[in-house]
């Protein structure tokens, strides 16, 4: 039980400012966590010609926390190499600006990585096309910025040079902001060969918009791979002990004088959270700084729900992750279009055995011609006309 052994007792001594960044500044290792960590950091050191890594999942389940540890680790295994190669950038982390005019700004995109790179006066960039030069009227010397392409080569050069081992963009659904579905295409495209040319792989972080991004190409699709980091979910046991573990480490390292029992309240908190972990963080922090500002002993069910985000907000959070939950659950779909367009027949129903074989067609025997007795008439209709002679009628 050493990991929950709870906060040094010497913040209680500490001024506000000093109980609270340690609060904050508490990562838990949750199972969730664990998983997407894993998952991202074998596929960043396992490819297998992948080079985009797309990772999503709602908001405030703790993305951003992820692509820190994930960036740290990177680069505490790269220290040892560093000092006999002191221009190696390990691993370059960015966010994605949303765009303020509805259409992604790739210019601004190549300046801030180029940033991250660390690469020396990028506001004085110029073009070295031959066009880039030339006289003005007072007859001097005037060049160009360089434009979006020139920083495109600029930061492919960067990246040969520097050869982090992933380049990670957090907040990537920005990159979605485009007017129409064949320039969001050419968006990811333009990823994934800056991605190709430079050997660097590329990941995207960010909430369910990302979905089916990999799969508007099936190149795209080929050279990509997804990785959920979702929820935990109420209906799940497994799940619903995780959470409430969460909460038990939190209560125990809430530096306050007596510790509030958050696992006792756990169906309500994990209500206001929606089950997520970053959520269910950030609300914590508002609430014990509320504790800490008035003086209080422990946090309480006052403070907590003061502090909690409103319905709506939850209510519109709780929805895009339904949605975004629907469209990954592929449970009890046969792949019916897969094996059509594939040339093969339709699954057939499980057996006694408990085996799911494929359908074969039973060959139909040839129809067999009827033999009458001697005398008899085959059975054919007689024309109206012909019949009503014949019998007087």
């Amino acid at each position: 039980m050493a990991a929950l052994e709870g906060f040094p007792r010497e913040l209680l001594a500490q001024p506000i400012d000093a109980r609270l960044a340690y609060f904050v500044g508490k990562v838990v290792a949750h199972p969730r966590l664990k998983e997407a960590h894993q998952a991202l950091l074998g596929a960043i050191r396992q490819p297998a010609g992948a080079s985009l890594i797309l990772v999503f999942g709602p908001t405030g389940v703790g993305k951003t926390t992820l692509r820190l540890r994930v960036e740290q680790q990177l680069i505490e295994e790269a220290l040892p190499t560093l000092t006999g190669d002191p221009g190696r950038v390990p691993v370059v982390g960015l966010e994605a600006v949303a765009p303020d005019s509805g259409r992604f700004n790739w210019k601004d995109y190549y300046t801030r990585a180029l940033m991250a790179l660390d690469e020396p006066l990028v506001e004085h960039k110029i073009g070295y096309d031959i066009r880039s030069v030339r006289l003005s009227d007072a007859e001097q010397l005037v060049i160009k910025q360089a434009d979006t392409q020139e920083l495109r080569r600029a930061l492919e050069r960067c990246l040969c040079q520097r050869r982090p081992t992933a380049f990670i963009v957090d907040e990537a659904q920005h990159l979605k902001k485009m007017a129409s579905g064949r320039r969001l295409l050419d968006q990811m495209d333009n990823l994934k060969s800056l991605a190709a040319l430079t050997g660097t792989v590329h990941v995207l972080v960010g909430t369910y918009e990302l979905l089916g991004l990999a799969n508007l190409s099936a190149q795209l699709s080929r050279r990509s791979v997804e990785i959920h980091f979702g929820r935990y979910q109420a209906e799940n046991s497994e799940d619903l002990l995780a959470f409430k573990s969460v909460l038990l480490t939190f209560q125990r390292h809430l530096p306050l004088i007596a510790e509030p029992n958050l696992v006792e309240r756990w169906e309500y908190l994990y209500e206001r959270s929606v089950g997520c972990v970053g959520v269910l963080k950030n609300w914590l922090s508002r609430a014990l700084a509320a504790v800490l500002e008035e003086g209080d002993a422990t946090l309480t069910d006052r403070h907590l729900e003061r502090q909690a985000e409103p319905t709506r907000k939850l209510l519109a959070l709780a929805r895009e992750i339904k949605e975004g939950e629907e469209v990954l659950s592929d449970t009890g779909r046969d792949p019916v279009e897969l094996r059509a367009l594939l040339g093969l027949l339709p699954l057939a129903a499980r057996d006694d055995e408990g085996d799911r074989r494929p359908s074969v067609a039973s060959p139909v025997p040839p129809a067999r011609r009827r033999i009458n007795s001697v005398g008899q008439r085959r059975p054919t209709r007689d024309p109206v006309g012909e019949g009503s002679r014949e019998h007087g009628t």
